[in-house]
């Protein structure tokens, strides 16, 4: 195999696309002593955006409430550039989805934790997240569906 024939995978950039906190009940809610019900949700997204370039962002939003009055919100963007040449078309999807959200969580875990700091809550620690059984789970709801949707990367 030829140099320029080896398969790359490499980051290029990596960035904070997008970020909100809100804290809809401030100051009342500082005031309150009831820890707050935590939920996590995450979503990935992948398209080309050139010969071999791809932009992955990584969302992950937390949504503090006490019973059903919101604490806060935080949702991030991470997002990253990165690059994807020599490789079979059928891997490309599973690096997407599975390689390049390894890559974001860390980024998009530390800047959670600070932007709850910062909005003056207790910092969020987000567990690791497996994402290759997060893709195999998408990719089996999609086999059971009675009209499977095509999978593809923009």
């Amino acid at each position: 195999m030829e140099q320029n024939e080896q398969p790359v995978f490499g980051i290029e950039k990596l960035y904070v696309k997008d970020l909100s906190v809100e804290v809809p009940h401030a100051p009342e809610i500082f005031l309150e002593r009831e820890a707050p019900q935590i939920e996590i949700q995450l979503g990935t997204s992948g398209r080309a955006i050139g010969e071999g370039v791809y932009e992955v962002v990584l969302t992950v939003t937390v949504t503090a409430k006490m019973q059903e009055k919101a604490v806060f919100l935080v949702e991030i963007g991470q997002g990253g550039i990165f690059r994807i040449l020599n490789v079979p078309n059928e891997q490309i999807e599973p690096l997407i989805a599975v390689a390049c959200p390894n890559i974001l969580f860390p980024y998009a875990r530390e800047a959670v934790s600070d932007a709850v700091t910062r909005a003056g809550f207790a910092p969020i620690v987000l567990q690791p997240v497996n994402f290759e059984a997060m893709y195999m789970q998408r990719l089996q709801e999609q086999a059971a569906a009675p009209h499977p949707t095509e999978v593809t990367i923009q």
